[in-house]
């Protein structure tokens, strides 16, 4: 993920801030007191009394969100977690969505900022429009926004399947033009992530069984899945061939760069797929990433699905199984570590030589977060062994202090958990206590502005990164309601915090 510099107060969302990406920026020292934002003084005021942006602002309004806005504000008792709720759900639509009805194709097209980084991620946007295709069909508007941001990314691959983050016209002098990797003016950053290539996935398929709208699976789709796979196989680094990426920068930021002239760590080719970078943008110690892979076999499988039932490509369809297959075989064969306090766990890396790195990272996919991203059953046994491990200080990325708990990261550093973490840990729990405990500390750590944070000082929520963080807003949205849906509702106004 990326990081900011802030600089003053929260205010309606309208941040002073200096954003950068690929260095690690201090974290606010403003204490809680010197944000200020708006706080209804009883419940019939919060719809009218947030911190969304006056209405003239926002970017892409939506008539199906806001009445989900309404009819989740409506049943929920606790005043300060239904005012967490309208400021995070909506803020992707609010401040991030540009969306223009009709290119000169006269198809949609949709750029989505990551928040206070002014690029497109494949990973964060396709993460950040994600709960808002469930209330597509409702609204025809929303729909073809949502198309808008497929076809745009697959744009993005068909310009550079490797890239992880496109600007929206091309920027000549930008930040890591300089960066010894094949870049163009079209790209933000080109870091190799195999997740983000899975999440174009992802939401296509998504959007396709929520609307049943195939308009979108045309000839751009088809040149992007045979670039995905192309991708793929090329970097399962076969037959004694690196592939055709390789990435340095010039840095003091040991993660920011790889090693060995570029091309990373070696490894041994036993079917996995190399990642030379993690979803957090740090560079990969090993290089087969295995929340990746296990994304990869999924989204392959989804993408098999497409490809059968609406292009009638019985052959590209064949091949994203038979890769899934050997991925899957690969996984079961090489990321399964015997540990001795948990028994068989998922291994967050390997390299195919027998070293296996193991630990976990916030930034999703995650091991934690596999079942959230429908990768792995919450009920499998290895699983459930892995999310004891990386939630406990076995994990040398989780955090635990005076004001929170939680997964980090090398991309923020020592004592410094992501709400992220703190929400899957939610999104794949089964134990009412366990995903009330997670509400109330997500509730306790926006340090008083009613919006998630990328991390926070585990004994000092008011020291924090990027005030503006779509991606992590939304996805509080997205908890809030699926925990309402699964009928939780009287658990989450239990909560008597204020």
């Amino acid at each position: 993920m990326k990081h900011i510099l802030l600089t003053a107060a929260l205010a309606s969302l309208h941040i002073a801030a200096f954003a950068t990406s690929g260095t690690c920026a201090p974290v606010s020292t403003e204490p809680a007191t010197a944000l200020a934002p708006d706080f209804p003084v009883s419940k019939s005021d919060v719809l009218r009394v947030n911190n969304r942006p006056p209405e003239a602002q926002r970017l892409f309004r939506s008539n199906a969100v806001e009445r989900k806005i309404r009819e989740v504000v409506e049943q929920l008792t606790n005043l300060r977690l239904a005012w967490m709720f309208i400021n995070c759900f909506p803020n992707t639509l609010d401040t991030t969505v540009h969306y223009t009805d009709s290119d000169e194709q006269g198809l949609p097209d949709t750029f989505v900022y990551t928040g206070d980084i002014h690029a497109m991620w494949l990973r964060d946007s396709g993460a950040q429009v994600f709960p808002y295709v469930r209330l597509a069909p409702q609204d025809k508007k929303l729909q073809r926004m949502l198309a808008g941001v497929i076809l745009r990314q697959f744009k993005c691959i068909r310009l550079d399947p490797y890239a992880n983050a496109f600007n929206r016209e091309p920027v000549p002098d930008g930040e890591w033009q300089s960066d010894h990797t094949d870049m163009k003016p079209e790209l933000h950053e080109r870091k190799w992530e195999i997740d983000s290539l899975c999440y174009v996935i992802r939401l296509a398929y998504e959007y396709w069984s929520a609307t049943g709208d195939t308009s979108v699976f045309g000839d751009a789709w088809l040149q992007a899945m045979r670039n995905i796979l192309s991708t793929f196989r090329d970097q399962q680094r076969k037959d004694g061939n690196p592939g055709q990426y390789r990435f340095e920068r010039n840095t003091t930021r040991q993660l920011d760069t790889m090693s060995n002239n570029g091309w990373g760590a070696p490894v041994r080719p036993v079917g996995l797929i190399a990642s030379a970078f993690r979803p957090s943008d740090d560079a990969t110690t090993f290089l087969f990433l295995v929340p990746s892979n296990f994304m990869a076999v999924h989204q392959l499988r989804n993408a098999a699905e497409i490809l059968t039932r609406v292009n009638h490509q019985t052959d590209m369809a064949a091949e994203c199984t038979a890769l899934a297959d050997e991925v899957q075989e690969a996984l079961y064969k090489y990321a399964i570590h015997l540990h001795p306090k948990y028994g068989p766990i998922y291994a967050y890396e390997v390299d195919g030589f027998g070293n296996q790195l193991l630990m976990d990272d916030a930034n999703v996919p995650s091991l934690l977060a596999m079942p959230y991203m429908g990768d792995v059953p919450a009920s499998d046994p290895i699983y459930q062994n892995t999310r004891r491990f990386v939630w406990s200080e076995d994990n040398p990325y989780f955090f635990r202090g005076k004001a929170g708990e939680g997964i980090g990261g090398p991309h923020i550093g020592h004592h410094m958990p992501w709400p992220m973490s703190i929400m899957m840990k939610a999104f794949t729990s089964s134990k009412d206590a366990e995903i009330k405990a997670c509400i109330e500390m997500l509730m306790q750590t926006d340090a008083g502005t009613g919006f998630m944070h990328e991390s926070f000082h585990q004994d000092d929520a008011g020291n924090y990164t990027r005030a503006w963080f779509a991606w992590q807003n939304t996805l509080f949205g997205e908890l809030i309601i699926r925990l309402v849906d699964d009928g939780k509702l009287e658990l989450l106004n239990s909560i008597r915090l204020e």
